[in-house]
Parts: structure tokens; sequence; C-alpha cells
């Protein structure tokens, strides 16, 4: 089987790029080494938390350049994929005022409220410090995100192949072989990986140039912990927040199907051991997480019984500064945005992966510098 493109990985950034690709006329193969949306990765669930609020505009701008997508993805599923509860954020490190000022710049529609305003009005929630609202974050389905893409990809007659892991790429004439670990091949012209926290593991058998791969930044795999807890008195107002202060960073949104409607998710932002790879994941909760979790449950959100009812692992791949990397050299292209809070771009995460790919693109689309690794290759 040959393609015009190979593309690495079913998840949110994956599902994207062979969506896009396909969408402008491309022939793509999109091979997963488990399903689509796999429980193993990092885009499976029901909940993910969707913002505007962040102290750097280019990441404000890119929510909005993702818009359309969303709308054109929603329809495409037969409902909205994004339900806009709202977005609370608070906390000292947190910094709500610096947060409004960003969205102002950007034209964002948002509210400061006073923490005893905030208590008003959502009293399941005790608040610390001013409180920032913009009532366009809520919380988006990743999985049906996924299943629709992969759909969409195929109807414009992209190969989907799952149970298909890849071991390595070896550059062959104008193109590429892929080889997966039990010996199957493919082979495409060019190749964008988007594996998640199995990156790590494969960096050094895509054939990329060493300068290349000297200037990526580090990518830090950890395992990180989610919690369950059930609502006190009913589901109602509530928003998705996140809640940055001294001590811990804690978000919180409805859980959806991932809590059988009957809690909040709540976590603890980026605390999670360091594993290596996905493929060192182990699947078991840290009770000094839980334990944090619960104690800030019971101190902050008194509309939550402090008792989780389930709780699960999930993967991040982190770069230092916690920026993407999307990235191409000759005919490879790396995406990697799972540092935690990529999936709210997924419609416009193929578009980049797509015009960094073809050596083109410019506008809403185009990438941003700090997602370039930026050196000169070898």
């Amino acid at each position: 089987m040959s393609s015009e493109f190979l593309v690495v990985g079913a998840g949110l950034a994956g599902a994207s790029a062979a969506w896009r690709l396909a969408q402008r006329g491309f022939s793509v193969t999109l091979v997963e080494r488990d399903v689509p949306a796999s429980e193993r990765g990092s885009s499976h669930g029901s909940a993910r938390i969707f913002r505007y609020a962040y102290p750097e505009r280019v990441y404000v701008d890119l929510v909005g350049a993702g818009e359309p997508g969303w709308a054109e993805l929603s329809a495409l599923h037969g409902s909205d994929l994004v339900q806009r509860c709202g977005a609370l954020d608070f906390g000292a490190r947190r910094g709500p005022h610096g947060l409004a000022a960003v969205l102002a710049s950007a034209g964002v529609e948002h509210e400061l409220l006073s923490r005893d305003d905030a208590r008003d009005r959502w009293p399941h929630i005790a608040f610390d410090t001013d409180v920032l609202l913009h009532r366009a974050g809520g919380v988006l389905d990743a999985e049906s995100t996924v299943t629709t893409m992969v759909s969409a990809a195929q109807a414009l007659g992209a190969e989907v192949l799952t149970g298909w892991p890849l071991r390595r790429l070896e550059r062959t004439g104008a193109g590429f072989t892929a080889h997966a670990e039990d010996g199957r091949t493919l082979s495409a012209g060019r190749v964008v990986v988007a594996a998640g926290g199995w990156l790590p593991d494969l960096l050094g058998d895509l054939g990329l140039p060493s300068g290349f791969l000297a200037a990526l930044p580090p990518l830090r795999v950890t395992e990180e912990n989610a919690f369950h807890f059930p609502y006190r008195d009913g589901a109602d107002e509530w928003p998705t927040l996140i809640h940055d202060r001294d001590e811990i960073c804690v978000y919180a949104l409805p859980g959806g199907r991932d809590a059988h409607f009957r809690g909040q998710k709540v976590a603890e932002f980026a605390a999670g051991r360091a594993i290596g790879s996905a493929a060192a994941r182990t699947g078991r909760v840290d009770p000094a997480n839980r334990e944090r979790v619960v104690e800030h449950v019971r101190r902050f959100l008194p509309g939550l019984v402090p008792e989780p009812y389930a709780e699960t692992t999930c993967l991040f791949t982190n770069t230092p500064t916690e920026d993407f990397v999307v990235d191409e050299a000759d005919g490879v292209t790396v995406v990697s945005p799972c540092s935690g809070h990529g999936a709210k771009f997924a419609p416009v995460l193929g578009q980049l992966a797509a015009d960094v790919a073809l050596r083109a693109g410019s506008g809403a689309a185009s990438v941003p510098d700090r997602f370039r690794v930026g050196s000169a290759r070898a």
C-alpha cells in the first residue's frame, strides 16, 4: 500500500492531520497502534476543558482560529462537541486580572468578579481570590472528536489501519517505508508522526536529521492522576475551573460519560510521575496525589462529596515550556501538542500539521514560531 501521506497516531492530533490532509485532496493512510482515541493514549474520554484563558495571546488567538473547525466537526457529528458551560480562573498564581487583560486585547468576552460576588453566584465553590469568567469556555468530548475526524477522513478516501504500531521509518528513494513492530510495511511520500507518549521511543528511528533531534526540546512523559467526585446537591451551574494557588494547581470540570454524569473530574495539573514513555504506564494511582486532591476538594469545592467514586491515570507529554512541537525535517513532520492542554486545539492542529508538512500556509493557521524547532539541520 502506498499513499502520499502516512500519519502515525490516531489521537486528536493525528486524526486531525489525516482529516485536514484528506480535505486538501491527498491520499492518506492513518495508522494507530491500538484504536482511535485509545485509553492507552492521551485522547480518550469525554471530558477535557475548553477555554480561551491563557497568559499568552498566541494561544488565545489559536483557540479562536479553531472555532470554525469545531462548528464543522459538530455538524459532522450531529451534535455539539463542545458544551459551553463557562470557565472560571482564580487563585493567587492563576492571575485572573492578567488573564482578563489578555482576553480583552483579543476581544474575547469575559467578566471579572470579586470573591464575594463569585461565592454568591456559585456557592458550591469556595473562591479565595477575584475570579475570571468567560462564557465561551466549557467541556469538549475528546473521544467523539477523534472518531468524527477519523470518519471524516475516511469519507474523503483516507485508509485507517488499527493495531499497527510503528517501529521505524526507512528512507526509500523519494519517500519512506514504514515498518510495523510485527514486520508489516507501508510506503508513503511523506510522514506525519503524532505518536503522543510513544514519541520518545520513536524519535531515534524516524530518520530525522541530527541537528533537528539536537534542537528538539526534551519530551517528558508523565502518568497523571484524575478523580471523580459526586455532586452533593446536584449538577446545576458547574462551570469548568482552574484554581492555582501556592500549594497546588487543580482543575475541575463536569465529568460527562467518564463520570457517568454523576460528578466532577478533578485533578492536580502536571503532578504525575515521570515514566519515560507511554510504554511504561502502570495504571496505578498515586496515593499521595489522591490525598492532596481530596483535601483540596474538602476545602474549596463544598458542592462535592470529598470521596472519589472513580479514579484513573492518563498521559501528559510535556516540553519544558508546555509549548507544542509542530515542525518538519526532510519529509517527516513531528506533532506533539499533548502537554495537558492541547485538546481544545484539535481542529486547527491538523491545519498546522498540513501547512508544515507541505511547507505552506499563512494567516490564522500559520504555525507559531514557538512551536518550530528552528535549528540548523545536519
